[in-house]
């Protein structure tokens, strides 16, 4: 099975598409259109049928939203790095308040949760606090 690159470019209205492999390009409107467009253009030329190729696309991106996707997934990590530290300082909390044996009702009353919730952070087996 042959396989084909389809090298995607943003240019004006149109996305172009280069096929190294066969060194001709074509274009599309949309992303959408893309595979279509490339498989023809492949077929057209090698007389392939369009279903018997492997076509790979790779779309290039301005960098400047590479950048904005990078910080993106920076930003992303920092805040599943927040939510655990704001998760385990508030099982330290309902712990504490735990500790000074105060019923788990009161404990989510203080602390603003359910008290579901307050049994599961501080791990205790008395339900009917």
């Amino acid at each position: 099975m042959s396989t084909y690159t389809a090298h995607v470019v943003r240019d004006g209205q149109y996305w172009h598409i280069h096929v190294p492999e066969i060194d001709r390009v074509t274009q599309a409107r949309h992303l959408r259109e893309v595979d279509m467009m490339a498989r023809e253009l492949i077929s057209i030329i090698t007389g392939e049928d369009p279903d018997t190729f492997e076509l790979q696309i790779k779309v290039q991106r301005p960098a400047h939203v590479d950048e904005h996707l990078a910080r993106v997934a920076q930003l992303r990590e920092e805040m599943q790095r927040a939510q655990a530290a704001a998760s385990d300082e508030l099982r330290k909390a309902a712990q504490e308040l735990r500790a000074t044996k105060m019923p788990l009702r009161d404990i989510g009353e203080l602390l603003g949760l359910s008290y579901q919730r307050v049994h599961q952070l501080v791990g205790s087996g008395n339900a009917r606090s």
